[in-house]
């Protein structure tokens, strides 16, 4: 099983700065005195990088090559006001306090909603691409980023309120948790895209935000597009790719002898569907003609799943009720008593 190593790596970053955070709990315990935002101001600049870094793991995971360098002043803007706050207060008797936690609030929430909407994003792109989803889809960084809202609120609104009293044992747990949470499933992430650098110019070109614009530009005429749709009918009712549970769009492609691009314009204009909704509607056809068989089906569900092409029971149970409005249990029992 292949890791994602870059979004990895910026992760192992993130889980070095909020370590940082229990650096303050030892020193207030060790001297006694009682800390408002860190105790030492270069420890507190540092921890207010840990949101950017939480961003730009994000993009290694949704983007294919993501270039975090290209951004660099964007990441830059809200520290570097942080860091003139804390220059200021540290040179001054201008207690600016509210004001840093005011910021560390904006920097908290901007980068973590602007998380939430690249995985969202995410989700919608991978559809052109991947017929299982599950085990990309990044469900897990969605929790992550609602706790760490959360969070951020909950850590912000105690210390505005409650400024000369330590966070509880608490609150240090929820964020011991989180942390946890993201250890591991970061460490069981599986890689997303394709390694092949063609392949990955595909899912990229596929990923754009102008993708929308794309799609309206003809690539195929009408006579094009109904011819490829034959073939593709007739690889699909023939040789059953979609029972393969890692098919993609490039794998497809391929056996039809078209590009990706090609391939991807006939599903979404041809039928309608993303590449994801067309795959997946010949597996549950598939399951259905299995669940329907009373007599000679002798396999549980989990294994109508694996025998339909789907990764896992979830997926199955998930995508099954989507098209159907019923889950294989119930349709099962519904044909068992006609």
């Amino acid at each position: 099983m292949r890791v994602n190593i870059k979004a990895n790596r910026w992760f192992g970053w993130l889980l070095l700065l909020w370590a940082s955070y229990w650096f303050d709990e030892v020193y207030q315990l060790s001297t006694g005195s009682v800390i408002q935002i860190s105790s030492y101001w270069p420890v507190a600049w540092i921890q207010f990088l840990a949101p950017p870094l939480f961003f730009i793991s994000v993009c290694h995971y949704t983007v294919p090559a993501y270039k975090w360098s290209k951004d660099v002043l964007k990441f830059l803007i809200l520290p570097l006001l942080y860091l003139f706050l804390i220059v200021i207060n540290q040179l001054t008797d201008t207690d600016l306090y509210y004001f840093q936690m005011l910021l560390i609030l904006i920097n908290a929430l901007t980068f973590t909603i602007l998380s939430l909407v690249r995985i969202r994003k995410h989700q919608d792109n991978i559809q052109q691409y991947a017929s299982s989803t599950q085990e990309i889809n990044l469900n897990w960084l969605e929790y992550i980023i609602i706790a760490m809202i959360a969070l951020v609120v909950g850590i912000g609104v105690f210390n505005l309120v409650f400024f000369d009293v330590p966070l509880n044992v608490f609150m240090n747990a929820a964020v011991l948790a989180v942390v946890l949470f993201i250890t591991y499933n970061a460490l069981k992430q599986t890689e997303i895209f394709p390694k092949n650098d063609a392949d990955v110019k595909v899912v990229a070109d596929l990923s754009e935000e102008e993708k929308s614009k794309e799609q309206k530009r003809v690539l195929l005429s009408d006579d094009k597009v109904l011819m490829i749709k034959q073939k593709l009918d007739d690889l699909m009712n023939e040789e059953s790719p979609y029972l393969d549970s890692e098919l993609n769009l490039i794998k497809l492609a391929q056996l039809l002898d078209i590009s990706s691009h090609q391939l991807s314009y006939v599903i979404n204009k041809g039928y309608n569907e993303n590449f994801f909704q067309f795959v997946n509607r010949f597996r549950v056809e598939k399951a259905k003609l299995m669940l329907a068989d009373n007599e000679n089906n002798k396999l549980s569900i989990l294994g109508v799943a694996f025998e339909s092409g789907f990764s896992s029971k979830t997926s199955f149970n998930t995508t099954f009720k989507k098209m159907t409005e019923l889950t294989p249990s119930e349709y099962k029992k519904k044909c068992s008593s006609l």
